[in-house]
């Protein structure tokens, strides 16, 4: 069987919602769509899309982060959260559990433009986070996928020298080293970036900046990910970018699967 997974931060359900949204859903049809950056609960949104089991996770305090996942195969299990009270306030975390994977939508913390955040998210995000997921992945094989906040590699933005030398060397929200090293402890654990293992060059980017034409230029940075068990690699048969997609600051990113069992 095959399945087509699509992850998109809208930074603002209702707002992407009135630049097309919805449409787009129509015209990509994923049996799977993660979304980070709701901004909003539910009752305050209307999705008309019938064919969806919605399944929320959104943060306590109003018009911030939140996840959402539309999938058209009724999950055998749904959890919110890492089941960490200090990480959980901010509805980032969703896990779906199916007969052959889990599937984990995430929205990671930004360390903020002053790094004020980077500790918490270096020392314990990164950490509870990743041991999470390899939890699953000793019951059975593990898709994540979301805004993971980070660019891997310098060829993950347009501007890398720029990027690395501010802040006194440490580098700016999104490139620091630590950021990047959490990046590395996923790839350690055994997960696979997808896209990389069909794109192996520069210029691919997911989100660009508001300011200064940042998107029609491309300088841009790749922070949103698809990332899979080994074991699923022989079953992944394409990972891709959709950046002609506009309605957010991020573009939807996508893979597709095809079981033979």
């Amino acid at each position: 069987f095959q399945m087509k997974f699509i992850s998109w931060n809208v930074n603002g359900i209702r707002a992407c919602i009135k630049k097309g949204f919805l449409e787009f859903v129509e015209a990509n049809n994923p049996d799977i769509l993660c979304i980070q950056e709701t901004k909003a609960h539910p009752e305050q949104v209307d999705l008309d899309l019938p064919i969806y089991e919605k399944y929320w996770n959104s943060a306590e305090k109003k018009g911030y982060s939140g996840t959402l996942i539309l999938t058209k195969q009724i999950p055998l299990n749904v959890s919110l959260g890492l089941n960490i009270l200090k990480h959980d306030k901010e509805g980032r975390v969703i896990t779906l559990e199916y007969d052959d994977f889990f599937l984990v939508n995430v929205y990671t913390p930004n360390s903020k433009r002053d790094l004020s955040r980077l500790d918490y998210r270096f020392n314990e995000w990164n950490v509870d986070f990743l041991e999470h997921v390899m939890k699953l992945e000793n019951v059975k094989p593990v898709i994540f996928c979301g805004d993971l906040n980070v660019a891997h590699k310098e060829i993950d933005l347009a501007n890398p020298r720029t990027n690395k030398t501010t802040n006194s060397f440490r580098g700016n929200a999104g490139f620091t080293n630590k950021e990047r090293q959490g990046f590395e402890d996923i790839l350690a654990a055994g997960f696979l970036d997808t896209f990389r293992e069909f794109s192996p060059d520069g210029g691919h980017y997911s989100w660009w900046s508001y300011r200064a034409n940042a998107r029609s230029r491309n300088i841009g940075w790749r922070i949103d990910y698809f990332c899979i068990s080994s074991k699923l690699r022989p079953y992944l048969k394409q990972a891709y970018i959709q950046p002609n997609i506009l309605g957010s600051d991020h573009c939807p990113i996508g893979i597709e699967m095809i079981w033979d069992n």
